[in-house]
């Protein structure tokens, strides 16, 4: 009795061994990286490729930006919709862009809406699209302008500034116009993010060696008139600190899931940071970056680290270590990186030097991301680095970082059924109306979990060869998760 009774315990033990032995484990969180390039448009950097192509030639051009974004399992296109107070899409308050069609005022023929095309596309391959506007720049070179340009309807708002024209950020209609154009694209398109750049008051210029001052007396001399008290550097400041604040305002109150995003002059103020000299954003073009980081103006920060790791009096270590560190309002830092150096014959960057940069934001450990200037450099595969990004630090898909500020529920979990006999293709549709981004998707191959991530749009999603077991998450534009939902194969 006493010998069967050791037997049933042993071939007890051994079952339940070996069962564990054969379990499959939970899948580990679903990784997060903000994972983005620029696509600038000004002087035809980006796209399209130089002004005036087809139609067609520019929505080739736009198709394979998005094929190569979705190879490299990027999951953000940072576009620029407005140069210099122009539209690269329809737009009643400002001209077609004349580095889309060549001509200020044109209007693409056959016609088409390039940023609604943008988003649908983009949507189609589960990337997200942050529409880039530039707040104050009016003309860059001496190319004409359509008699809708605000530098026609209102003379008054703009300056000229070296080869520029500006909208004087001291006059309160140019920030209202700027207000309303931002406005304008958050309402119309179904975009996932508004973004702007470095350009504020512009980049000091010289005249015989001497600098020249921004010329803003008018709008300066009725501040005074008003009763106002501000130092005309710090009442400069102030003008952009009011712009900064309102944007945010009215695109969370609007959209509360359209991030709005700020990419400043990567150097806070020489000397803030250890070691760091350099250019004075500050003082020079009156951004007081640092300031609206900290009162949290924004969604996300990304400062234009454009320097190697190395460089010690512009480290970019340093100078990612200072701005997280200055984000006290937890809005999370996600640098530009200088991609565009790679293969740069003048100034270049190693081929492992931005290998090494995203690496070290990794290494932060908190909600990471990072921003390419610009899609060029890796459609171009310059130095190989595009193709070893996909094989190495792109390997695997990541979802976009989630809002931490959003309110309301997180989404319901998906319907996931078998859709053919053999069982290696499953339906997946939303469990509710909830408005959903991506399916983020674990797949088991009975040695470790593959992650991968679809648009919320496909129905159908085919296991890959040797799957076992699968588990699902909704993701809303929010980027939250839903609770998981597993199928066995």
């Amino acid at each position: 009795m006493f010998r069967r009774s050791l037997m049933l315990v042993t071939f007890a033990f051994l079952t339940s061994n070996i069962q564990a032995q054969n379990a499959i484990p939970d899948p580990p969180p679903a990784p997060r990286e903000f994972r983005a390039a620029w696509v600038a448009t000004v002087d035809n950097i980006d796209w399209p490729s130089k002004r005036g192509l087809s139609t067609d030639e520019q929505q080739a051009e736009l198709l394979r930006i998005l094929e190569t974004a979705s190879r490299l399992k990027l999951n953000c296109l940072v576009l620029q919709v407005r140069t210099t107070a122009d539209a690269l899409y329809d737009s009643t308050l400002e001209p077609w862009s004349y580095y889309l069609t060549g001509e200020s005022g044109k209007a693409p023929s056959p016609y088409y809406d390039p940023l609604t095309m943008w988003v649908e596309e983009a949507h189609r391959r589960g990337i997200e699209i942050h529409a880039w506007l530039n707040p104050y720049r009016a003309r860059f070179g001496n190319n004409e302008v359509a008699d809708l340009h605000i530098s026609k309807t209102r003379p008054d708002l703009v300056k000229p500034y070296g080869r520029y024209l500006w909208l004087d950020p001291g006059e309160p209609d140019a920030a209202t116009h700027s207000l309303a154009v931002f406005a304008d694209v958050v309402k119309r398109y179904d975009i996932d993010g508004v973004h702007m750049d470095d350009y504020f008051y512009p980049y000091p210029i010289t005249e015989d060696g001497k600098e020249v001052d921004f010329p803003d007396d008018p709008s300066w001399s009725k501040y005074q008139q008003s009763g106002g008290t501000l130092s005309r550097p710090d009442w400069r400041r102030d003008n952009v600190n009011r712009l900064v604040q309102k944007i945010h305002q009215q695109t969370r109150s609007a959209k509360p899931w359209v991030r709005f995003g700020i990419s400043p002059f990567g150097i806070g103020r020489p000397g803030a940071a250890p070691g760091i000299t350099g250019f004075d954003q500050y003082e020079k073009l009156y951004a007081d970056a640092t300031l609206w980081l900290k009162e949290g103006w924004c969604d996300y920060f990304s400062p234009q680290l454009y320097w190697p790791i190395e460089q010690k009096a512009q480290s970019f270590p340093v100078l990612y270590d200072f701005w997280r560190k200055e984000s006290t309002a937890n809005v999370p830092v996600w640098p530009g990186l200088f991609t565009s150096r790679t293969g740069d014959k003048s100034r270049p960057f190693p081929p492992q030097e931005i290998q090494r940069q995203i690496e070290t934001v990794r290494l932060a450990g908190d909600a990471t991301g990072h921003i390419h200037f610009s899609m060029k450099a890796l459609m171009q595969n310059r130095e190989g680095l595009a193709e070893d990004l996909e094989k190495t630090l792109y390997a695997n898909s990541a979802l976009v970082p989630e809002d931490l500020k959003a309110a309301g529920n997180r989404p319901v979990a998906p319907v996931v059924a078998r859709s053919n006999d053999s069982g290696d293709v499953i339906t997946i549709r939303p469990g509710n109306e909830d408005a959903l981004k991506v399916f983020a998707i674990w797949n088991w191959n009975g040695k470790e979990w593959k992650f991968d991530v679809i648009p919320a749009t496909q129905a159908e999603y085919k296991l890959p060869e040797g799957v076992q077991r699968v588990v699902i998450t909704a993701v809303d534009r929010f980027g939250r998760e839903s609770d998981r939902v597993a199928t066995d194969r």
